[in-house]
C-alpha cells in the first residue's frame, strides 16, 4: 500500500513536463518559445525577437546586454501550467558561442526540442547539441520552422535527420504549402486539417479552421493543387514512414517531427498539445547510491547553474535546482554533498527569466531558484535521507584563451570578487598558468563572446575596466591522471601547462596537428576532451 508522501508524489510527477530547445543560432528559438509561453497562458501578448527600441522585448532576454544585441546569451528557467501540467521550459543561450551553459542545461532537462530552420536544414551547432542530447540518452521533438518562408521540401528534411544523425523521424502533422502560400498542417493522429489565418506578426494566437480529411468544403477552403498534394504527401508518409513508438522515443532512437511556424503562430498549440502526451515524465536519475526514482520519498537535487546578478539592484547570486526527488518544502535543511555542511534553504523562488516569487512547494522535475552565498557550485548534490551524489557537468574543452589583464591596482578586490562570482556561475572557464610570477587569470571559452560578456558584466556589475592579451591556441585537453601522469611523460614539445579551477593539469596546443604529435611522442599520456567536476573538492582559490 503506497504511503501518503508517495501517492502525493506519483501525482505530482505524472503531471511534470520539462525540456530545453536545441537550436542553431537564427533557427528562431527566442520566438519559439515565446509562443510557447502564449499558448501556455503565461504571456498574454508575444514579444518580438528583434531588439529594436520601438519594439517589445522578448521575455526571456533579460540581460541588457541580451537586450541591446537581441540575442539570447545566458539560460533561463520559465515555468507555466498548460492542460492541468506543470511545463518547465529550460532556455538556453542560441549562440554558438555560449554552447557550454546548453550542456550544463541539458543535465537537468528530461526532453529536449530540436529547432530547425526549413530552409537550412541541419547545422553546425544543432548537431553539436544533438551529440550532447543522445549522450544523455534524451527523446527529441523535431520542430521544423519557418515554413511561412521559402524553404526545403519537408522529405528532404527528413532523410537529412535520418542520414545525418543516425534518428528515425516520425511526422506528427504534415505541412500545406509553404512560403506565402502556407495554409496550415495536416494533423495525423485526428485525421484534420488545421488552416490558419495569419495576425499581425503573430502577438496573439492564430486562429485555427479544423476540417475533417475528406470533408467537401475543403475544397472550397484550399486551393486545388495544395489539396491534391497533401493527398499525395500522406499516401507517401503512410506508406514508407514507421509507426510512432514512444519506448523508442522515450531513448531517443526516434524524433517525432512537427512543421510550423514560431513567427506566425501555425502548428505551435498543435506541438505543446502533441508534446504533453508523447514527453517524458521526470524519470529516475543515476547517483552514486543507484538509479534513484523520482517518487523516492526523501528530497534530493543538483545545481545546474549559478547565475550573478540577475537583480541587479540587490547584487544578489542565484543557484538554479533541479528537483530529482522527494518533496522541497520551503526552510527545510538539506546535507550539501560535497562539503558535508548542512544548509538550510531559504527563500526559495519560482522562476520566469528575470522575475521570481517566492514558492512554498516543489516536486521532482521543478526547477527552483535558491539564495547562493558562496555555498554552492555548478553541479553541486544537496539531499536528505541516505547519502548521495549525481553524476557531475562536465567542463568541455574551450576553444580560445586570453589573459584577463586589470590596468587599475585600486580595482583589485572587485577584480577578484566578480572573476571569482563570474567563474562560479560558469559563465566563462579560468585557468591559471603554472609559472608563479604570472599572476593573471586565463579566460578560456568557446567562442569570442564569451570574452565580451565577462568584460561588460565586470565593467557594468562589478566596476571594473578590463583588457585582454590573446594567446596562441585553440585546443585544450586534460591529463588523465593528473600530475603524476604529466611527470612520467617527461619534457612535452608543442604544449603548454595550465592548471583549471580544480588545480588539474591542461594541456593547451596551437592546434589538432601538436597535439597528435604529443600524442604519438607519448603512447602512454592519456588526454581527455572533457573533464567532471571533481566532486567533494572546492574550485582553487584566485
Amino acid at each position: 500500500m503506497p504511503t501518503e508522501i508517495e501517492v502525493e508524489l506519483q501525482a505530482a510527477v505524472a503531471r511534470r513536463r520539462n525540456f530545453a530547445i536545441i537550436s542553431h543560432p537564427d533557427a528562431g528559438k527566442t520566438t519559439l518559445t515565446e509562443k510557447l509561453l502564449l499558448y501556455g497562458g503565461a504571456i498574454h501578448e508575444a514579444g518580438t525577437v528583434k531588439a529594436r527600441r520601438a519594439q517589445r522585448k522578448a521575455t526571456s532576454d533579460w540581460m541588457a546586454m541580451e537586450q541591446q544585441r537581441g540575442i539570447s546569451i545566458t539560460s533561463t528557467v520559465l515555468q507555466f501550467e498548460y492542460r492541468n501540467c506543470q511545463i518547465n521550459l529550460l532556455d538556453t543561450p542560441g549562440h554558438q558561442d555560449f554552447s557550454e551553459d546548453t550542456y550544463r542545461t541539458l543535465a537537468a532537462a528530461d526532453n529536449a526540442v530540436m529547432l530547425i530552420d526549413a530552409a537550412k536544414g541541419l547545422e553546425t551547432q544543432t548537431r553539436k547539441l544533438f551529440e550532447v542530447c543522445r549522450m544523455r540518452g534524451l527523446p527529441i521533438f523535431t520542430f521544423v520552422n519557418k515554413l511561412d518562408r521559402p524553404g526545403r521540401e519537408p522529405l528532404e528534411l527528413l532523410d537529412e535527420i535520418e542520414q545525418e544523425l543516425g534518428l528515425q523521424t516520425y511526422a506528427v502533422n504534415w505541412p500545406i504549402g509553404m512560403g506565402d502560400r502556407f495554409k496550415g498542417v495536416f494533423d495525423r493522429h485526428n485525421q484534420q486539417i488545421h488552416l490558419f489565418e495569419r495576425s499581425a506578426h503573430g502577438a496573439r494566437e492564430a486562429k485555427n479552421t479544423i476540417v475533417n480529411l475528406g470533408e467537401p468544403r475543403i475544397e472550397e477552403l484550399l486551393e486545388q493543387d495544395l489539396y491534391y498534394q497533401l493527398k499525395e504527401d500522406i499516401e507517401l508518409i503512410e506508406g514508407i514512414g514507421p509507426e510512432l513508438d514512444l519506448a523508442q522515443l522515450h531513448k531517443g532512437q526516434i524524433t517525432p517531427v512537427f512543421f510550423g511556424s514560431a513567427m506566425t503562430n501555425f502548428g505551435v498549440q498543435l506541438f505543446l498539445d502533441s508534446f504533453l502526451d508523447y514527453a517524458l515524465k521526470p524519470a529516475a536519475r543515476n547517483s552514486t547510491a543507484g538509479e534513484i526514482d523520482p517518487t523516492y520519498p526523501e528530497f534530493t537535487g543538483f545545481v545546474f547553474k549559478l547565475q550573478a546578478n540577475m537583480d541587479p539592484k540587490h547584487r544578489d547570486r542565484v543557484a538554479f535546482v533541479r528537483v530529482c526527488t522527494g518533496k522541497f518544502e520551503k526552510d527545510m535543511t538539506v546535507n550539501h554533498a560535497r562539503s558535508g555542511k548542512i544548509v538550510r534553504l531559504s527563500r526559495p523562488q519560482k522562476l520566469f527569466a528575470q522575475d521570481r516569487e517566492s514558492i512554498d512547494v516543489a516536486y521532482p522535475g521543478d526547477v527552483i531558484g535558491l539564495n547562493n552565498p558562496g555555498v554552492f557550485a555548478i553541479g553541486d548534490t544537496i539531499y536528505n535521507g541516505k547519502k548521495l551524489e549525481y553524476e557531475g557537468i562536465p567542463c568541455f574543452s574551450p576553444e580560445l584563451f586570453s589573459y584577463l589583464k586589470n590596468p587599475n591596482p585600486s580595482k583589485f578586490k572587485q577584480f577578484h570578487k566578480g572573476v571569482s562570482e563570474l567563474r562560479e556561475e560558469g559563465a566563462v572557464q579560468i585557468m591559471y598558468s603554472v609559472d608563479e610570477s604570472k599572476r593573471d587569470p586565463i579566460l578560456a571559452a568557446v567562442g569570442q563572446l564569451q570574452f565580451e560578456v565577462v568584460q561588460f558584466r565586470l565593467l557594468n556589475e562589478y566596476g571594473v575596466e578590463t583588457y585582454l592579451e590573446a594567446l596562441p591556441y585553440s585546443l585544450a585537453r586534460w591529463v588523465a591522471g593528473g600530475w603524476d601522469a604529466l611527470k612520467k611523460a617527461g619534457r612535452l614539445f608543442n604544449t603548454v601547462t595550465v592548471k583549471d579551477n580544480w588545480g588539474r593539469p591542461v594541456l593547451l596546443f596551437k592546434n589538432e596537428w601538436n597535439m597528435q604529435q604529443v600524442v604519438g611522442d607519448h603512447p602512454g599520456l592519456q588526454l581527455n576532451s572533457s573533464a567532471p567536476v571533481v566532486s567533494g573538492q572546492q574550485p582553487e582559490s584566485l
